[in-house]
């Protein structure tokens, strides 16, 4: 589908995609780990030579300067979410070009298999209000309650405690970096390039919370469907 819009300097967009039919696209969590890891890698000016940074932790790797600024991502096992900040002239092109190729070229190695592993161009939406920008930060972070609870936007939770103990172990997002935790993956986001909406941890916590009592359909928001 042709987008509506171009990409522009300093502007904000929620990008995803998913596997070509439905698919998987990430199998076990190795495959999330080498995504998670090219999100790094391929957001820098230097080529991508995976052989060459194999087994070095983010904070070894030299990766040039960034093309684009990354505020959150989160990985589900059919599609991924990113929120993208347009850094320079078609920054988001040229990294999700070598993304989606990188880890497309490694998933059908490993797997032995050929063709399109994602379905068609990615797709992106433009935030291009405040209110839908900070929403993004939520409903980006609380996919990964569909894996336990599958319709929970449409019927809310039961139980917040047990929803938040889940998204606390669920670590291909970056809510992780958004609650305080201290890990090496903090390095993929530009946090300071994106609206200070969370003075603090418990702010941001307080955030998520609220849309974990709250049910999503029938909001003035947008839904992506990308089941």
């Amino acid at each position: 589908m042709e987008r509506k819009f171009q990409f522009s300097i300093d502007e904000f967009y929620h990008l995803y995609n998913r596997g070509v039919n439905k698919m998987s696209i990430f199998s076990d969590n190795s495959d999330k780990d080498r995504f998670i890891k090219l999100l790094f890698v391929c957001n820098g000016t230097n080529p991508v030579v995976f052989k060459t940074i194999q087994g070095l932790p983010l904070d070894k790797i030299e990766k040039g300067e960034t093309i684009v600024d990354i505020g959150a991502y989160c990985l589900m096992p059919n599609h991924f979410h990113l929120l993208i900040k347009e850094k320079k002239e078609n920054g988001i092109s040229i990294f999700m070009e070598k993304l989606l190729t990188a880890y497309s070229m490694y998933f059908n190695k490993k797997y032995e298999r050929t063709g399109s592993l994602f379905e068609g161009t990615f797709r992106a939406t433009h935030a291009d209000q405040d209110e839908y920008l900070k929403y993004l930060f939520a409903y980006i972070h609380l996919n990964p309650l569909k894996l336990i609870y599958p319709d929970w936007k449409e019927k809310g939770i039961s139980d917040i405690i047990e929803a938040n103990n889940f998204l606390k172990t669920y670590k291909y997002s970056s809510l992780f970096d958004y609650m305080g935790f201290n890990r090496i993956e903090f390095l993929i986001l530009n946090k300071e390039k994106f609206p200070e909406y969370f003075s603090d941890f418990k702010e941001f916590h307080d955030y998520i919370d609220y849309w974990l009592k709250s049910k999503i359909q029938g909001l003035p928001l947008e839904k992506v469907n990308e089941s």
